[in-house]
Order: structure tokens, then sequence, then C-alpha cells
């Protein structure tokens, strides 16, 4: 059949043509021209004739004489006396519409009445529907994580705790959450993300129910059951990582990690925002049973959904398994973890060191804003739960930033350790400047404003140290993490506990400095040592 192109239809390929006698007029419209009909199948060209028309001459080509020629098995070189122009016959090869993946087959019991297009949901790439399930696990581990930082004002009250025994019960949950990162990990990248995550989610969600109840027969009870709670949250990050190092190309990966963990940013302000409303109306009991029964509809979701590989899953397009699978790392389960390779590498190091000291200031934040708020700037229940919304609303934002501007310089060119050490960098030295701002600001309205832009700048940590894992160990990328998170969590454990103690003892200028102090010390550990290149395969 014959078809007209427009220059919407035709894409050229080089500015130049290379037109030459021993070229045939078919492999010169094929070479310079891709063929995209737009709303239309694909379809194969088969060229049978190729025109064009000279003024003077000019180009390959010329001196032939002015009348038509002809050139060549299958094109036909023609010119006029106005300019260079081109046709072409084009035909068909048979194309069966119906084996289109962007169409479906309309049916009416067994007749086929028609082809409609699949909806929009259906088009919407899996791998980002792995990302978006792994974001909303976060979201919810951060809501079920800070709802103590609120209700932990009215327990204290009730029960009568002092800033230490605080101090403990914000700790406690870190004692579990030490103990499944590195088993996390390795049951992760041997096992497969899907049942490591969905168990993680299942098992915290229980413990968070269970807190008002354990709280109500004392102090050991409530420390096991936060406990508890830490182990399964532990699993989540190895697990993810996991699962993301298999799913999302390289080209995307601050991307994906940057909203992933940005849902943890945003789970603090849901639970923060939310928590003081439902203390006033129901009492404290009511955040833990709420916000722990939205683990069951998460559960059921990912279930149906999630799938540990792009391998696993049947209902992916054959599309984009294939830009997956050729662009992404980690395909095959791990059955043995070299830990004397990988504890021998100074980057590995630069991971673990770097992690500690960027946890020590984030979970100090986590866990006894509210309290900093109530205690320093006066602020009632309600206001210091929504003024300290604030910080963690401002990193769902930065780290978004963060992840495109990295993965921008990434496509650009720029090599991934220097992007990884320049987001790292942000990240320590921005929250170190805010805070030492603290001690000079005279108004609640600008130490709100300085905890914002420490916890924004915080953030590009995502698309440094939390991406830096992929990088150098894509295979072992779940153990690496559960490796380097274990000492974020002793920072934790340490921080948090410390924190009561200092303020017990001291002041919350003494709790900055310290902070401050880690924050450097990472700065320099990190662009030191680190690397964006992989050095475990």
């Amino acid at each position: 059949m014959g078809l007209m192109l427009t220059p919407s239809h035709l894409q050229l390929k080089n500015q130049e043509f290379p037109f030459s006698a021993a070229m045939s007029a078919k492999a010169f419209l094929l070479s310079h021209y891709s063929f995209s009909p737009p709303n239309l199948p694909r379809i194969n060209f088969n060229v049978h004739s190729f025109y064009y028309t000279s003024a003077s001459g000019r180009g390959r080509g010329r001196g032939q004489g002015r009348a038509p020629f002809r050139y060549g098995e299958e094109g036909l070189i023609k010119r006029n006396s106005s300019s260079w122009k081109l046709w072409a016959d084009v035909k068909s090869k048979p194309f069966k519409i119906a084996d289109d993946p962007l169409l479906r087959k309309k049916e009416d019991g067994d007749k086929l009445v028609g082809l409609v297009p699949l909806p929009w949901w259906e088009e919407f790439p899996k791998r980002w529907v792995i990302v978006i399930l792994c974001f909303s696990a976060f979201l919810l581990c951060n809501m079920d994580r800070v709802n103590m930082s609120i209700a932990i004002l009215p327990m204290a009250s009730e029960y009568h705790w002092s800033p230490t025994t605080v101090g403990l019960i914000q700790s406690s949950f870190f004692w579990g959450y030490l103990l499944t990162q590195i088993a996390g990990g390795i049951w992760a990248d041997t096992v497969g993300g899907k049942a490591v995550l969905g168990f993680g989610v299942v098992w915290w969600s229980v413990a968070t129910v269970l807190t008002p109840i354990a709280a109500k027969l004392g102090l050991p009870f409530l420390f096991v059951v936060r406990a508890f709670m830490g182990i399964g949250e532990g699993v989540a990050m190895p697990a993810m990582n996991n699962i993301l190092s298999k799913w999302v190309p390289v080209s995307e990966r601050s991307r994906s990690l940057a909203l992933v963990y940005s849902g943890m940013y945003l789970g603090s302000v849901t639970g923060l925002a939310f928590s003081p409303f439902l203390i006033h109306k129901f009492g404290w009991p009511s955040v833990f049973f709420s916000f722990g029964s939205l683990g069951t509809v998460w559960f059921a979701v990912w279930l149906s959904k999630a799938y540990s590989s792009p391998l696993d899953d049947p209902t992916l397009r054959p599309e984009e398994k294939k830009l997956i699978l050729s662009s992404s790392v980690s395909k095959e389960p791990v059955k043995s973890i070299p830990w004397k390779l990988i504890l021998s590498k100074p980057p590995v190091w630069a991971l673990i060191v770097s992690h500690f000291c960027h946890n020590w200031g984030t979970f100090i934040l986590l866990t006894w804003m509210p309290t900093y708020y109530h205690q320093v700037l006066k602020f009632n229940l309600t206001e210091s739960g929504l003024f300290a919304v604030l910080p963690w609303l401002t990193m769902a934002v930065t780290a978004n930033i963060g992840g495109w501007i990295a993965d921008s310089l990434v496509r650009r060119g720029t090599s991934v350790t220097v992007v990884r050490k320049i987001m790292q960098t942000i990240g320590f030295l921005g929250p170190a400047f805010f805070l030492t701002q603290l001690s000079h600001v005279d108004s609640p309205a600008m130490a709100v404003l300085c905890m914002a832009c420490s916890q924004g700048s915080d953030a590009f940590s995502q698309s440094g140290l939390y991406s830096n894992h992929q990088d150098i160990a894509p295979r072992y990328s779940g153990v690496l993490l559960g490796l380097s998170n274990t000492a974020g969590v002793l920072a934790g454990v340490f921080g948090t506990a410390a924190t009561g103690y200092i303020l017990q003892h001291g002041s919350w200028d003494d709790v900055f400095k310290v902070s401050v102090g880690l924050y450097l010390v990472g700065t320099v550990v990190w662009n030191a040592f680190s690397t964006g290149e992989k050095i475990i395969d």
C-alpha cells in the first residue's frame, strides 16, 4: 500500500545526507529515518521508490543533468528547479493488531467483538508499582514508630515516668531493631524481598496494637513489645534494598530510593499530625490501635501485586522486563556471604561509620523533637505534634529533589562517586550548620525553621550513603544495608538513651553539640573513603 508520511511521522537521524551512487534509495531512507506514526501500531516498511530534486545540482549526485533519472533497483531519483525533496512509497508487512501489548481483546461471551486500549493502571510501569508499595510500607513504618513520641507525653504523666525512663522506653525499640538488620539482609538476599518485607509489616503492626496492653501490664512488658516492634521494622530496609536492586534500573536508582525513603518522612508527618487529634478524642491507646490495623490492608495488596524479582512476575510486560533485566543488577539469589571480602573494603567501613554519624542526629530528632517543642518552646501537646510535622514534610520534598538532581547528574556523565559525595556532604553539613543556630535563635518560629532546614538538608543522604549500597555491592545490597544500618541502629540506641541522660544533667545545647560533632566526623570519613564504583561483584 502507499502511505504519505508527514514531518511528524519522520524523525531525521542525521543532518547531512551522505548520498552516493553506490547506495540504494531504500538503504538511504531506512538508515536516515525512523518511522513512528503516532497513535498507530508499529509497522515494518518496505521502500519501493525514492525521489529527490535539486535546483542547482549541489551536493552528492550533482552533474548528472536536470532530467529525472532512475537510481538503483528500488528507488527513483528526480530533481526539479526548487529544492531537494524526498518521496517514499512504503508498503507494510502483515501485522496482527490483536497482538499489540497496549491493546486488549473485547469479548462478548465467546465472540471477539473488538479491541480496546488497556486501562492506564495496567500500562503503569510495574517497577514503579513495586516502588510505590515499598513507599507505603515505609509510610506505615514511621507512622507506627513516631506515634510513641507523641503518646509518651500523656503516658509519662499517667504512669509517672522520669526522663531517664522515657529515654529507656524510646530506646527499647532499637534493641529489637538492632537484632534483625544483618539477619534481615541475609534473609532478603537468599529468600527474596517479598516474603521478608511482608513479614516485617505484619510483625510490627501486631506489636503496635499490643503496645497499650503492655503499658498497662508494666514497664518490662512495654520494653519487650517495643523491642518486638523493632524486630519487625528492622528487616524493612534490607528487604526493600534487595527488591529495588532487582526491579529498578541504575538510571532510576536515586529517584526510586528517594521516593521510598520519603515515605518514612511522610509517615512521620502523618503520625505526628493525627496522633494529637486521636489522643484528644479517644485517648492515647487509640493511636496504637488505629495505626497498627492499617498494616493488614497493606499486606493484602502486597500479596497480590508484589514479586521479589521481575523474573517471578507472570504479568510483567515483555518490554518492561527487557528494560529491567538489561540494566538492573542482582538477578540470582545469593547462596553465601563473603564476609571477609566485604569487611576488607574501606568504602564499606565508610558506609558503616557515616551511617552511625548520620543516624545519631536523625533518631534524636525523630524521638525527642516533640519533647523539645514542649519543654523548650512551650508548645502544648497539639502544637508539639503539628510543628514537629514541618521538618519531616520538608524532608519528604527535599529527598525527592535530591534524587532527581543525583540521577540527572549521573545521566549527564558525572561520576557516581562524585554525585554520592556531593549529596552526602550536604546531608551532613546542612544539619550541622542549622543545629548550631538553635542556641542563637530567640523565637519559637525561628527554632522550628532551623529544625526544618536541618532535616531538609539531611534528606540529601538518600542520594548519598543510602544509595551507595547498591553502587558498591549490588548482589549483596541487602546484607550491606543491614550491616551499615546496624551501626545506625546502635546510634539510635545510644543516642536516644543518652539524650535522656544529658537532659537530666545538662541542656538541649549539649544534645545538639554531640550531634554536630558526629556530623563533622562523618563528613571527613565519607569524603576520604567512599566510592560509587562497584567493588564487590
